[in-house]
């Protein structure tokens, strides 16, 4: 099953080598928009400052790679199945 990727985040090309994440959920003239911004290191590695206290990483292969793990860290987790407990017999009493 294929799903569309999260329209709220956006990967905008500044330059050849610079780009911003921005969040539409918030308006054009809020600082808070601007996500991250990523800038290209060398052919295979781009490094990212991060405009927000999100716990990711400062390096990665492609700009779209950081779009991706922004978009994942801010999808909802869905509930997996329950832990079993372990069910020990009643206390013998005397």
């Amino acid at each position: 099953m294929f799903t569309m990727p999260d329209p709220r985040f956006e990967l905008r090309k500044i330059t050849d080598t610079e780009w911003l994440i921005l969040d539409h959920r918030y308006a054009q003239d809020d600082s808070r928009r601007t996500v991250a911004c990523v800038y290209q290191v060398d052919a295979v590695e781009v490094e990212v400052v991060w405009l927000r206290d999100l716990p990711l990483a400062s390096s990665y292969m492609s700009a779209a790679d950081v779009l991706e793990d922004v978009q994942r860290f801010h999808t909802p987790r869905r509930a997996g199945r329950p832990i079993p407990i372990p069910h020990l017999p009643p206390l013998a009493t005397a």
